[in-house]
């Protein structure tokens, strides 16, 4: 699938939070669930702080979701897996519309840049 039209999924956390750890689990098995079609990169906002760089992610999970580097969603949402699925499922769609903040921009730049070192949630 042409990396242009795959989606990117990219869960920012920190290994501090106790929230991430539980959550962590339920990312790993939709990323199973979509294995193949869509990518799933696993982010620690202090261990990644390089590629996250001056963002503030004050709520975990937070979740950018980016075709190439257009993202199209970047916020927490609640860490239950049925909640991760409808996002990806409105994205797959085309129901997300592409977000223009600078900052954003930048951030789903560097993940895509560096989502092959990052590896799958799994690592």
């Amino acid at each position: 699938m042409p990396e242009d039209t795959t989606l990117l999924i990219a869960c920012l956390c920190a290994r501090w939070c106790n929230l991430c750890g539980e959550y962590r689990a339920s990312f790993d098995d939709v990323q199973q669930r979509h294995a193949g079609r869509l990518r799933f990169v696993w982010v620690d906002i202090e261990d990644d702080e390089d590629i996250v760089g001056s963002i503030d992610v004050d709520d975990f999970p937070t979740l950018l979701i980016a075709r190439g580097q257009a993202p199209l969603f970047f916020g927490p949402l609640t860490p239950q897996p049925a909640t991760l699925e409808r996002l990806l499922q409105s994205a797959q769609a085309g129901r997300l519309a592409p977000l223009t903040d600078p900052a954003t921009l930048q951030l789903a730049a560097r993940i895509e840049a560096a989502a092959d070192c990052l590896g799958g949630a799994g690592r």
